[in-house]
């Protein structure tokens, strides 16, 4: 019989496999969590005054409305816990600020918060002072770097005035190859499901999925591979801050698309953008090439088409031994990098009487481009005087100034050189040890901070996939770029500190080009 051939037993063998392997992920998932989770939960969030708004008028519960300001009161008891597999230190916090999660009480204002812990995690208090982050202003809570061992909890009693009960309650911050989420428990009165929901959709949508798959193959037996796919080679060049990004997107690319072959080769946004247009432009058609560019390109050829693919936060870095409080005002990066700064005490008298010594990326380098354009206004003013950053070439210039090939290049020497300065893109410096990264204008480089709006940290700029033209349908250069921006991409662009341009709400920071 036809539908006995050997692809559609291997189907139907599929589907069993499929079936199968959705009851061993309900079991794994219920029995091996697998990222470092902080979970949280609104346990309370009760009026404690005359709750006429709610349609329960003179329902007393206390006299807070005898105290100006306090007539709404409202009492929110928040828990937080490990709830996954492995303990959680103070450096698996992702974020760049003191401290650890931040909680949004939407609506409302803060009056006063109270700690209370287990009894035999009594450790956690002593995490919970101002030196370590905690306090709070307006409606948001920060909540200090906790160490959390798994199964750990502590609890926060939040006074609230100015809203209602049951407006929206976040808890915003990352873990470090983890996540933050809102999660439940069954009260004493509920019977625990004998699956979770995720659980039962996971089972549900893979069974489902399978055998679907294997109806269609025995239907027919031409069943094509996904629409991004394509085989052949493709080379990517540019970008050196968008280059971890790209690697781990070209790695998943070849793991699914079997046939493609994807090299990259990183050597600054500039030099990566002109290689595409002279290539482009000896052939006289669109090459099998990708180039990434920090911002804009010059434009060194109309037939070049952009694509905006992410959203990038940089820093400037300093030397560990420089501690500059609350950072640098642009003016004053501004007098620094004109070379009118040749000695750190000259800014501040309580900083050490070190030289100023300026380590700076090549010409071709979009990271800065976007340096100059979003935060000098202006070129880099002071010519490169070394070519090792030691010793100063150019005995006359003001400072010493050396220009490197790559952020990893910069990072290594403003580690190693006291008085040092540099800059970079934001998730290279956050791991780099022996460096401090320095505020501009009073805002941190956060990219949870850019995307929801709160800071308008100005060093940041979009990131842009150049084609020569536009990539023949079908090509592995348009398939590379469809992938990039699906989910795939998306969550590795993420995991690197990055916004996804792909992502509705980012769009309209991604409209912004970066220019001044």
């Amino acid at each position: 019989m036809e539908w006995l051939s050997a692809e559609n037993v291997v189907a139907v063998g599929t589907a069993v496999l499929g079936i199968v392997a959705s009851g061993v992920m309900v079991w794994y998932e219920r029995r091996v969590p697998r990222r470092k989770r902080i979970g949280y939960r609104v346990q309370m969030d009760n009026p404690i005054g005359d709750d006429v708004r709610s349609g329960r008028a003179n329902r007393r519960l206390g006299l807070f409305d005898e105290d100006p300001g306090m007539v709404d009161a409202t009492l929110v008891l928040l828990r937080i816990e490990n709830d996954g597999s492995q303990g959680i230190d103070r450096d698996d916090y992702t974020g760049p600020e003191i401290h650890g999660l931040t909680a949004v009480f939407t609506d409302r204002t803060i009056r006063g918060v109270s700690v209370t812990q287990p009894t035999d995690a009594d450790h956690l208090m002593d995490h919970f002072i101002p030196d370590r982050g905690f306090g709070y202003e307006g409606n948001t809570l920060r909540i200090p770097r906790v160490p959390l061992n798994r199964g750990d909890h502590f609890k926060l009693l939040v006074l609230l005035s100015g809203g209602d009960v049951g407006r929206e309650i976040r808890l915003i911050g990352g873990i470090r190859e983890g996540e933050v989420h809102p999660n439940r428990s069954a009260t004493p009165d509920e019977k625990p499901p004998l699956f979770s929901r995720a659980a039962r959709l996971i089972s549900i949508t893979l069974t489902l999925s399978v055998v679907t798959l294997a109806g269609i193959v025995i239907a027919r037996d031409d069943n094509p591979p996904p629409i991004e796919c394509a085989s052949g080679s493709l080379a990517i060049t540019g970008s050196t801050a968008f280059a971890p990004v790209v690697r781990e997107v070209a790695k998943q690319y070849e793991k699914k698309c079997e046939g493609s072959d994807i090299k990259v080769d990183a050597r600054g946004s500039e030099a990566g953008v002109g290689e595409l247009a002279a290539r482009g432009a000896q052939s006289k058609r669109s090459p099998s090439m990708i180039a990434f560019s920090d911002g804009p390109t010059a434009g060194e050829s109309r037939d070049l088409e952009g694509n905006r693919v992410a959203v990038l936060a940089f820093t400037l870095v300093v030397n560990q031994g420089l501690d500059l409080g609350r950072g640098l005002s642009l003016t004053d990066v501004r007098r620094i990098y004109r070379g009118q700064i040749t000695r750190w005490r000259q800014l501040d008298p309580h900083l050490p009487n070190l030289p100023v010594v300026l380590v700076s990326r090549n010409a071709d380098s979009g990271t800065r481009q976007i340096f100059q354009r979003r935060v000098l206004g202006s070129w880099e003013r002071v010519p490169s005087t070394s070519l090792d950053c030691l010793h100063k070439d150019d005995r006359t210039a003001p400072v010493m100034r050396c220009e490197l090939d790559s952020t990893q290049e910069v990072l290594d020497k403003v580690a190693a050189i006291p008085g040092a300065i540099g800059y970079s893109e934001l998730n290279f410096a956050l791991g780099h040890k022996g460096l401090r990264r320095v505020p501009l204008g009073g805002a941190v480089a956060s990219v949870q901070d850019i995307e929801y709006g709160r800071s308008d940290y100005p060093y940041r700029g979009v990131e842009y996939a150049y084609t020569y033209g536009h990539p023949p349908a079908g090509s592995l250069a348009a398939g590379f770029l469809a992938y990039l921006g699906q989910s795939v991409g998306e969550t590795v662009i993420r995991s690197h500190g990055n916004l996804p341009c792909s992502a509705p709400a980012v769009l309209p920071l991604c409209d912004d080009d970066g220019g001044s």
